[in-house]
């Protein structure tokens, strides 16, 4: 396999580096030939292979994070022997906390800097953790993660591996527990998480802004809801018939979905509140935050089956409207408009989560539009996407807007992950549909 992705990215032709095609007034008989025929796709997964060699997020972060891996894991399927990719999802069940919760990342303890609060486990002596309280995702991306290894290696015994006394899938339904135990308001019927920007781990006031403190305000959002309902839903998928669950999840899931469309969508503008807070907003009462859009959490909530298609297509137009906005932007921008630095002041507007640009989840709701049969829309919205990462030659964590650079990580593996895994998706698509 490796032999196989050098010499792809050795012999690249001009062809590979092509003007994009766009997909309007294009039958799906001549889009399926042009995305075959496209050499720059085969150029940007033997890249993404090459780089998913590795399970850290990318060149700025030593740890292996539960978020990412659970975005570049079928790419890493592709690259590693089953039992690497299964142990390293095994160490977060070693790390799992005694209330169920999953850590964020953990790291080579030798490689442990000063920062994080780290947590120590005697099953991972070689390994120490952190988790970021503020977010609501870790549980679910990693029960996503393992359904994803299932489904591609068909591995099930993970499920029954032991970890203690605990099976695996005791362990995930546990986490889902955590969630209910933890991070719910019965008030909404929907999960919790502090103030952060769409999917992101960090608070509005400065300072350390990714533990829960004494300015945390508690609220509501599509992102981690949306999640969490996926992870029920692939925590189901993949349950073994003889194990016994602790409650009926999909009454669970059936619920989160119906508290979303009441409290968190706005059926009049077909888009999603940013927060529904529980005690106060951290924001002036003069601030419009109902008025930004937030894009990463639409997209997975696309991705949980939450939309028709006819609503799908009206929150595809509003990013597609966003991004037309800023010179360099994509759908993949985060947010829009950006929270002004005086009500954000940890992040200031077009920094990263706050407006930059992350493939990491523009790619998603590509992959979205593509499990919906909005292939064409996917396919033209994913042009300037190809472009620039052929023109930058390589993964980036974000991109400003404003001048197309690139920021954050380089070598970033969740942008390689969702790359591939959204080419890999338009192609079985185009192999259907000579």
């Amino acid at each position: 396999m490796r032999l196989f992705i050098a010499f792809l990215i050795t012999s690249l032709s001009l062809s590979a580096f092509q003007a994009p095609v766009f997909a309007q007034g294009t039958n799906n008989r001549d889009l399926s030939l042009i995305i075959r025929n496209d050499q720059r796709l085969d150029s940007i997964q033997a890249r993404a292979l090459r780089l998913l060699t590795g399970f850290n997020a990318g060149t700025s972060y030593g740890e292996v994070w539960i978020r990412d891996l659970n975005t570049f894991i079928k790419g890493s399927l592709k690259v590693h022997a089953p039992d690497k990719v299964r142990s390293m999802l095994l160490l977060f069940f070693k790390m799992q906390g005694n209330g169920g919760d999953i850590v964020d990342g953990f790291i080579d303890i030798k490689k442990a800097a000063v920062g994080y609060e780290f947590r120590y486990f005697p099953q991972a002596p070689d390994w120490v953790a952190h988790k970021n309280t503020v977010e609501t995702d870790q549980e679910s991306s990693l029960i996503q993660a393992v359904r994803k290894y299932v489904d591609v290696t068909g591995d099930t015994s993970i499920l029954q591996e032991k970890i203690g006394e605990k099976t695996v899938i005791r362990r995930m339904e546990d986490a889902l527990a955590y969630i209910l135990n933890e991070r719910w308001t019965e008030k909404y019927g929907l999960v919790k998480g502090a103030t952060t920007i769409d999917w992101g781990d960090v608070q509005p006031e400065t300072g350390w802004g990714v533990v829960i403190n004494s300015k945390t305000k508690w609220a509501c959002d599509i992102y981690d809801n949306a999640m969490y309902a996926i992870a029920i839903n692939d925590f189901l998928a993949i349950k073994p018939a003889a194990y016994h669950a602790t409650q009926d999840w999909t009454v669970v899931a059936r619920r989160i979905r119906e508290n979303v469309r009441k409290h968190l969508w706005l059926a009049a503008d077909k888009k999603y509140i940013p927060h529904l807070y529980l005690d106060g907003s951290p924001f002036p009462a003069s601030f419009k935050e109902k008025e930004i859009l937030y894009t990463g959490g639409s997209a997975c909530a696309i991705l949980a089956g939450f939309h028709k298609p006819e609503e799908i297509a009206v929150i595809n137009k509003q990013m597609v409207n966003a991004a037309a906005k800023e010179k360099f932007a994509t759908i993949g921008i985060t947010v829009y408009p950006p929270y002004p630095a005086a009500e954000f002041p940890n992040m200031h507007p077009y920094v990263y989560q706050n407006a930059g640009d992350w493939t990491w989840f523009g790619g998603r709701m590509i992959q979205a539009l593509i499990a919906n049969g909005f292939i064409k829309e996917a396919w033209d919205e994913l042009q300037p996407i190809i472009g620039r990462t052929i023109a930058k030659n390589g993964f980036y964590e974000w991109y400003d807007v404003r001048t197309g650079e690139p920021k954050g990580s380089g070598d970033f593996r969740g942008e390689a992950g969702v790359l591939f895994d959204t080419i890999t998706m338009l192609r079985e698509w185009a192999e259907k549909n000579k």
